[in-house]
């Protein structure tokens, strides 16, 4: 009721784990395929999950603190596509509030657009409606949407483009058989 969208005006995907591994290729790929623009981007964090990243999944908030540096890796993916993020802190049975606001304040302390508890799965739509109204105000603003890499680059470009920009490599080297398979694969027209 809070939250009106017309049936046509927003796309909605699941793209897959992971910045680094689903929505790349969702964007990369899907997106270009499909003459798709997105529009925004909704990355699922959990108190779990961040503590787990921290080194103890049965820590307290400095657990949360040291694995917000994963949650900011993937903000910092998001970004490099140039695309707003709004993080969706599900909730589970045993979160305590003080804990699902610190991960909200960590996200965005850490770039996010916005940062929403999710309760759909106990509330229902009216425990999501926090968030889907932060995903359509990032959805309705300007972005600056790019792909990682240019379609008519060369293959050992793209593969340089994607280790760099996504994974957070300093450069890629080719063994003589790599080699060998990228020029295969290019006078193969697979290269596109």
């Amino acid at each position: 009721d809070r939250v009106a969208l017309k049936l046509g005006d927003y796309v909605v995907s699941e793209s897959g784990f992971g910045s680094d591994m689903g929505m790349e290729k969702f964007l990369d790929i899907v997106c270009r395929a499909g003459g798709l623009r997105p529009s925004a981007i909704v990355l699922v964090a959990t108190v779990k999950a961040l503590k787990h990243h921290g080194g103890d999944p049965d820590g307290a908030f400095d657990a949360l603190e040291r694995g917000a540096a994963n949650l900011e890796r993937h903000l910092q993916i998001v970004d490099r596509f140039g695309l707003k993020v709004v993080v969706a802190v599900n909730r589970f049975p045993g979160d305590r509030d003080e804990e699902l606001e610190a991960v909200r304040r960590l996200a965005l302390e850490r770039g996010a657009h916005a940062a929403e508890v999710n309760e759909a799965f106990a509330r229902g739509g009216e425990g999501a409606v926090d968030l889907a109204e932060a995903v359509v105000d990032a959805a309705s603003q300007q972005n600056s949407f790019e792909y990682v890499y240019p379609l008519d680059a060369p293959i050992a470009e793209k593969i340089e483009l994607i280790a760099t920009r996504v994974y957070g490599a300093d450069a890629v080297h080719y063994l003589p058989l790599a080699e060998e398979k990228l020029e295969r694969f290019s006078r193969q027209g697979l290269d596109r």
